[in-house]
């Protein structure tokens, strides 16, 4: 049981707040000045805030606002699609790049620090797709989400993959987040803080490849 392992590993969860907290406040006094220079670059290129806040459901199912930077253009409708592919033509021309180097996400950092987030956990999902979890896949909410994780680096080339389909929201709804969530169970079972260390390491290297 899920449940239990964490009972087990009360003293990593505490550490690993500890880790989150000092990791994320020196993140951000180090990228403060990337951080400027990317919301400028973001202003002139396209009309609309810099930062773009969505709900996303956390620890214990309880909704939180994430924050990511602003990488396509502000959409009145509010049918469209909340999934992306590549060539999406919402996608700005510097949010392409933003997303391609994963920068859209520096902002989350604000989140690791006010405890909605982890450095390394679940990725976060909108309530529209959590509806189709089942019980079990639910268990994910047992651990603060993350920025990265399993799942993050597995289908770093999401939007690619989604490129090639039919029905991106199918595809996605019914294959990726069923896949993900599975990578969500494997992280939480096996989940330390050499474990994080290891999926640090690995997103970096994901990125810079």
């Amino acid at each position: 049981m899920l449940e239990e392992k964490l009972k087990e590993k009360k003293r990593y969860l505490i550490v690993k707040r500890f880790f989150d907290i000092v990791l994320s406040a020196i993140g951000l006094l180090i990228l403060l000045i990337p951080l400027i220079i990317i919301a400028i670059i973001i202003k002139l290129d396209s009309e609309g805030p810099v930062i773009f806040k969505q709900v996303r459901i956390g620890k214990g199912e309880v909704p939180f606002n994430i924050y990511k930077f602003r990488t396509m253009v502000v959409c009145q409708d509010k049918n469209s699609s909340l999934v992306t592919r590549t060539k999406d033509k919402r996608i700005t021309k510097v949010g392409a790049f933003l997303r391609k180097a994963k920068l859209d996400e520096f902002p989350q950092l604000f989140n690791v620090l006010l405890g909605d987030m982890s450095i390394v956990g679940p990725r976060p999902e909108v309530s529209k797709y959590v509806a189709y979890y089942t019980k079990e896949e639910k268990k994910v909410f047992l651990v603060r989400p993350g920025i990265t994780d399993l799942a993050s680096i597995e289908y770093r080339n999401e939007q690619d993959i989604l490129e090639n389909s039919n029905d991106p929201e199918k595809t996605y709804i019914e294959e990726i987040m069923k896949e993900k969530l599975k990578l969500n169970q494997k992280y939480i079972e096996n989940m330390s803080f050499l474990f994080d260390l290891k999926l640090i390491f690995k997103t970096f290297a994901a990125i810079l490849n």
